[in-house]
């Protein structure tokens, strides 16, 4: 085969390697990304719940965790959550749904549960 020839035949090889080694590094930085707001979220979810559990914990905190829980938490995330009445102490459980930055990654969502005592 001569050189020429064989020039012809790998021509485009470059950029059909480029095309896939672009596209490996777009999906684990996709995944990295992935991987920080799972993280962001499990922290917010903390957040939202020990401000929850602080508001809950007042003499007239009765139905304030939930407003003080979705305060404290960026408002693209949703917080759910489930408070008790303040005896002794109240317990905020908070549920954050981690969103999906890639379909094929689900992380579900984060609980974070704070227990402080009553005013």
């Amino acid at each position: 085969m001569s050189r020429q020839r064989q020039r012809r035949r790998e021509r485009g090889q470059a950029a059909v390697e480029y095309a896939g080694v672009i596209a490996l590094l777009l999906f684990v930085a996709l995944a990295a990304i992935q991987l920080g707001v799972a993280a962001y979220a499990a922290q917010q979810a903390g957040t939202a719940a020990r401000a929850g559990a602080r508001a809950a914990s007042m003499p007239d905190g009765d139905g304030q965790a939930g407003r003080a829980a979705t305060a404290a938490v960026s408002e693209w995330l949703r917080p759910r959550t489930e408070s008790g009445s303040c005896g002794v102490e109240v317990t905020v459980e908070v549920t954050v749904d981690i969103p999906q930055v890639l379909p094929i990654f689900d992380f579900g969502s984060a609980h974070r549960s704070v227990t402080m005592p009553c005013d």
